[in-house]
């Protein structure tokens, strides 16, 4: 696939390209702000973006906004954010839409190499790729009227997985179940969050997670 990578430090940003280049994907630029990611995105029309949140001149949010507007202009561009910390609004923000070519990883997530790829993979394919760690702090947001309290343990596991881009199959397969058994999870699951049913996960996934940041 063809691959913007959008990092200010050069160590890191170095080092992705290396690895992509070596997987056989073709790095067609690698910048240190957003300003420049936008421009090499409106030049080159990538398969994907990879992109931090954080980076100059004020180091807040403009790979983000950077981002967003990529997805508003260019929707067939899938977008993988990178971020040092779980920014709950940022993620949120990040998959209105349509919920398809999106993902958020935390750079740790980049160590692990097999992970960091397969959620490029599962991107450019038009699927959703979130970090675990990410989903489990906003489906910690709950309260006493939340409805996430209604699930079992059980449908909060499975929503956990669906919230990370896994198919039915994927979950029934980690969870040692079968898929019947995971499909009536999602049934009920749905039924107790007052979400309607949406054909392909990646429309599952921004239903839960439209619900989780609203």
């Amino acid at each position: 696939m063809r691959v913007i990578l959008a990092e200010d430090s050069t160590l890191l940003r170095e080092g992705l390209v290396r690895l992509l280049l070596e997987e056989g994907h073709d790095v067609v630029a690698s910048v240190g702000d957003g300003e420049a990611l936008l421009s090499t995105t409106a030049a080159y029309q990538p398969d994907v973006i990879v992109t931090d949140v954080r980076m100059p001149p004020t180091h807040t949010d403009e790979g983000l906004r950077a981002a967003l507007e990529i997805r508003r202009r260019w929707p067939e561009i899938g977008v993988l954010v990178l971020s040092q910390y779980v920014e709950k609004r940022y993620a949120a923000e990040l998959i209105t839409g349509d919920g398809e070519r999106v993902g958020y990883l935390l750079k740790d997530r980049v160590a692990q190499v097999g992970e960091f790829l397969d959620a490029l993979d599962r991107v450019a394919a038009g699927g959703a790729a979130f970090d675990p760690e990410v989903v489990r702090r906003l489906l910690a947001r709950t309260t006493h009227t939340d409805p996430l309290a209604k699930l079992t343990p059980r449908e909060r596991e499975v929503l956990e997985k669906m919230a990370q881009g896994h198919t039915n199959a994927g979950i029934a397969e980690s969870l040692y179940v079968s898929q019947s058994a995971i499909e009536k999870h999602v049934n009920a699951i749905f039924d107790k969050l007052g979400l309607a049913t949406i054909a392909g996960y990646s429309r599952r996934v921004l239903a839960i997670l439209r619900y989780l940041g609203s």
